[in-house]
């Protein structure tokens, strides 16, 4: 009997490790809006990377960690920051309260602009293989702030994004959108599809 508490009380012991272990790397969304179609679609579920983008800020690091030498101070990521395509789940900078799914498109320190639909990074046009369609938006030539991201909807007409409101900081991020699981026929993993910079040229709400 003893032998049968102790293997019970190491299961539920583990399965707990476990589920917090889960609670603190991902989470499950639904979409609700059709910001970013033709890639997500409204009622689509999602499952967001939220251990991705775990960063630390090395200027803090380094007071705790006196002995070590960190080097520049700046942000370190242990795995890799937001990339440019990436599909991201963001806390909405104008309410916290509401979370937002979009395309990263600009990276810290790139200047973005826009004309007849087309998206230049630092004067180059950034290929963009999962539009749909431009919508013929011009933007101003825009600095992304450090720690911060631009982001826009794939459906270019029917998305409130950096265009209208600005850089999403990166501690708003939440994670990366990782996999889509339903409709089951639409099962797909999301890991951001390339976009090149040539020379050529609500989730709202989960």
């Amino acid at each position: 009997m003893k032998d049968f508490l102790k293997d019970l009380l190491e299961t539920i012991a583990l399965a707990l490790v476990i589920f917090m272990v889960l609670q603190s790397s991902v989470r499950n969304y639904r979409v609700e809006l059709s910001s970013m179609e033709n890639t997500l679609f409204p009622k689509d579920r999602l499952v967001v990377n939220k251990l991705v983008y775990f960063h630390l800020d090395t200027e803090t690091l380094d007071k705790f960690v006196p002995f070590v030498d960190i080097g520049n101070h700046g942000t370190l990521f242990p795995f890799h920051p937001p990339k440019r395509a990436e599909i991201i789940v963001f806390r909405f900078p104008n309410d916290p309260t509401r979370d937002f799914v979009k395309r990263v498109i600009g990276l810290p320190g790139d200047t973005v602009s826009m004309r007849g639909g087309d998206v230049f990074i630092d004067g180059a046009l950034l290929d963009q293989p999962y539009l749909a369609e431009k919508d013929g938006d011009t933007l101003a030539p825009t600095m992304v702030p450090p720690n911060s991201y631009f982001v826009l909807g794939d459906n270019r007409g029917g998305s409130s994004d950096s265009r209208h409101w600005g850089s999403v900081p990166l501690d708003n991020i939440v994670g990366k959108v990782s996999l889509r699981y339903w409709p089951v026929s639409e099962f797909s993993l999301l890991s951001g599809n390339s976009s090149a910079v040539s020379n050529a040229g609500s989730i709202e709400n989960p």
